[in-house]
């Protein structure tokens, strides 16, 4: 189960920086494109992504699993 919540948050992150480069208008051509909301909406993707991933190494390094 911890590798499911590992790729959610890599996804979550990837997506959230995407739309956030999105919204302020760094990656130009789609109709979110400089559009606000899809910079916040981002934001709390990336907040997510972050959270599951330092979930997942906090709950490692409390199981005393090493990474390999």
């Amino acid at each position: 189960m911890t590798w499911v919540k590992g790729v959610v948050g890599v996804v979550c992150l990837l997506i959230g920086l995407v739309w956030i480069g999105q919204g302020i208008g760094l990656l130009p051509g789609s109709v979110m494109s400089g559009q606000l909301m899809w910079a916040i909406i981002g934001l709390v993707l990336v907040v997510v992504g972050g959270w599951l991933l330092w979930s997942v190494v906090q709950g490692r390094a409390r199981s005393g699993a090493t990474p390999t």
